[in-house]
């Protein structure tokens, strides 16, 4: 029976650099599951949460799949609505996981990008938690130079976000990306050396 891949869980906050060093690791050979872009993909143009989601808060969706911006607004500031939303689209995402990871089983490590890995149960699913982190001002200066983004908006998001000083705390590695493209490399190909290695 084949071992199963060494999992990273990646992760980390808003701005933090998390998409950059994913991408290293795709450079470096290997392979990354994007939760993100399996949310986009299960509310997307025939996404199978689609229907689901319309049913539970009709008006949100369309041709295109979701409106996120209705969505959004559907949910905000209810925790109710933001659990039911959750029951729909978690198992989506999982089944998208599975099928990934059965379709790299044969590889000796893959990455699982996670962007609220420490805030579910996810992280008992991998065999070493990374979280990417750099300074506040760093991640400030990121995330509000992206179009549209404003200093509140900024603070409902961390609001949903472990503070990064515990998800620091949490990690078995930190992934630093505030001192330049260089050492964040040299630390993502010593992390792929140890995964393929499976320790």
């Amino acid at each position: 029976m084949a071992r199963r891949p060494f999992r990273i869980g990646l992760t980390g906050s808003i701005g933090m650099g998390k998409s950059t060093v994913a991408r290293m690791f795709r450079h470096l050979g290997l392979p990354v599951f994007d939760a993100d872009a399996a949310v986009h993909a299960a509310q997307g143009p025939g996404g199978e949460a689609v229907n689901a989601i319309e049913a539970a808060f009709p008006g949100t969706t369309g041709p295109q799949g979701v409106d996120r911006q209705k969505l959004a607004e559907a949910v905000f500031g209810r925790p109710e609505a933001l659990r039911r939303l959750e029951a729909i689209v978690h198992p989506a995402v999982a089944r998208r996981q599975a099928r990934f990871l059965r379709r790299h089983r044969s590889k000796p490590a893959v990455v699982l990008d996670i962007p609220l890995l420490l805030e579910g149960p996810g992280w008992r699913s991998v065999d070493l938690v990374a979280v990417v982190s750099a300074p506040a001002r760093v991640q400030r200066a990121r995330v509000l130079a992206r179009p549209g983004m404003t200093p509140e908006r900024l603070e409902r998001v961390l609001a949903h976000q472990l503070p990064d000083a515990r998800k620091r705390a949490l990690a078995d590695v930190v992934i630093e990306t505030g001192r330049g493209r260089l050492p964040t490399f040299r630390t993502v190909r010593f992390l792929a050396r140890l995964a393929r290695a499976g320790r």
